[in-house]
């Protein structure tokens, strides 16, 4: 009962948050000819590999519980 109560509302939150993610305006110009210079991307090679390697370390904790 409680599963789909969970499904239900991450259902919701997704339908009512995608117009919020959906609605961001491209970036103005930058870099031109009288415009400032355009600023650095972020990095997210390191994050997204540390949550990665995080993520796995828990699932295999998890399997190693349950057996």
């Amino acid at each position: 009962m409680l599963k789909k109560y969970a499904i239900v509302i991450l259902l919701i939150s997704f339908i009512a948050f995608t117009g919020d993610v959906m609605a961001q305006l491209p970036p103005g110009p930058c870099g031109g000819p009288g415009q400032p210079p355009c600023p650095p991307g972020a990095p997210i090679d390191g994050g997204v590999g540390l949550l990665l390697i995080l993520g796995i370390g828990y699932a295999v904790n998890k399997l190693r519980k349950k057996e």
